[in-house]
């Protein structure tokens, strides 16, 4: 009997969320993580976000839809006490979360574009535990073209998960 694989998904959620919206649609997220299970076999999908109080319905439904949440502050950029930019940079906890997790897991799916994960990738793929880097956006890091063999541009599935 084939043993079931037990995969984990790391997720750099406002990659995903942008690079989604870059190319004029919105992600279902529940549709997403049912993709993750059924065809990658994900059994934790970990949801890297910047946190902001007044989003806790979000919140619970992405938790309810399967996802671990882990959540960085945001730092807001203000002008003249206006808000131009909201930022949840999640690139260290999505790392060290990974490697925390690493004998937990039998392959990672990465999703995200994002050449800051480099030295990740190579790790997980050096030690045969890389599986998938799901890209958000129809550009990606250079630095990630070393592992064209594992890169799924998400708009394949689009249809599947758009809202």
């Amino acid at each position: 009997m084939l043993k079931k694989a037990n995969n984990y998904a790391f997720i750099d959620g406002q990659n995903l969320n942008l690079g989604v919206q870059s190319q004029n649609w919105k992600l279902d997220f529940e549709k997403f993580r049912v993709l993750l299970k059924e065809k990658y076999e994900v059994e934790k999908a970990f949801l890297f976000i910047g946190y902001m109080p007044g989003n806790q319905s979000l919140y619970s439904s992405l938790k309810k839809d399967g996802y671990h949440l882990v959540f960085k502050p945001i730092l807001e950029t203000k002008s003249k006490d206006k808000i131009i930019k909201i930022k949840g940079n999640v690139d260290a906890e999505l790392v060290l979360h990974t490697m925390i997790e690493l004998n937990n897991f039998d392959k990672a799916i990465i999703v995200s574009g994002d050449g800051d994960f480099y030295c990740l990738v190579d790790y997980l793929f050096k030690n045969k535990k890389l599986f998938k880097i799901i890209v958000p956006n129809k550009k990606y890091s250079s630095l990630l073209r070393k592992f064209s063999q594992n890169i799924v541009p998400i708009f394949l599935f689009k249809d599947k998960l758009k809202r």
